[in-house]
């Protein structure tokens, strides 16, 4: 099966063809918040490279949040433009589920942390069991505070990923992260195909008009216009 993986909810753009989970192609960009004109041109390149097209695809997905809430919208908006049409299935990818792929097969508790402003993570735990990533809670928006008290607990080592990674090292300071190779800390569109093929054989599909962001926050100037209104 090809799958046609996308990520761009954070500032890494990451686009990924695989047969199954198997890589064959990937672009990966990091260089600020430009996906709205990387993004496509990437994903005629991986294409291109594996000498395919579009309609050779057999799903399609990408991290649908949380994240930047602009890179979240062009992610999904791209991937239902590919799909439009084809009656081919979607999936919709957890940004942290993809982090946590990332770490596979660490021993310890996989923190997936995404930076969410105002001293605060975008966040879900994990654990490699038996061969299996399996969830340990919700995606959530918590303070780095509380979420270093809750791993504390834990008494675990802990591998952390994503954008909210110095978040942790400059807030979390009683955490000593285990150490991982760089190129695992940043959002990559092979392990949104990994993810998304696991939840294919799962039956979790979509069609590219029931493909959707989602959001554990209201955007910024959503937060701010109600502040005002709480203050007049």
């Amino acid at each position: 099966m090809l799958i046609l993986a996308l990520d761009s909810t954070a500032v890494v753009a990451s686009v990924a063809l695989c047969n199954d989970g198997t890589p064959i192609a990937q672009f990966t960009v990091k260089n600020g918040n430009t996906h709205s004109e990387t993004l496509l041109p990437m994903v005629e390149s991986v294409l291109k490279t594996a000498g395919i097209t579009v309609d050779d695809v057999d799903l399609f997905a990408c991290s649908v949040g949380p994240g930047s809430f602009t890179g979240v919208r062009i992610g999904v908006s791209t991937v239902k433009g590919l799909a439009f049409g084809k009656n081919k299935p979607c999936v919709a990818v957890s940004t942290l589920e993809a982090l946590a792929e990332n770490l596979i097969p660490a021993k310890g508790i996989l923190c997936p942390v995404m930076n969410a402003r105002r001293g605060q993570v975008y966040n879900a735990l994990f654990r490699y069991e038996n061969g299996t990533l399996v969830r340990l809670c919700a995606d959530r928006a918590l303070a780095v505070i509380e979420l270093e008290e809750e791993l504390l607990a834990m008494g675990e080592p802990v591998f952390f990923s994503g954008d909210g990674v110095d978040e942790i090292k400059r807030l979390a300071t009683r955490i000593v992260p285990e150490g991982i190779c760089d190129l695992l800390v940043d959002q990559n569109a092979v392990s949104v195909a990994k993810c998304a093929h696991k939840a294919y054989l799962r039956g979790e599909i979509c069609t590219d008009a029931e493909l959707k962001p989602i959001y554990l926050r209201l955007p910024q100037a959503e937060r701010e216009r109600l502040e005002k209104m709480k203050n007049t």
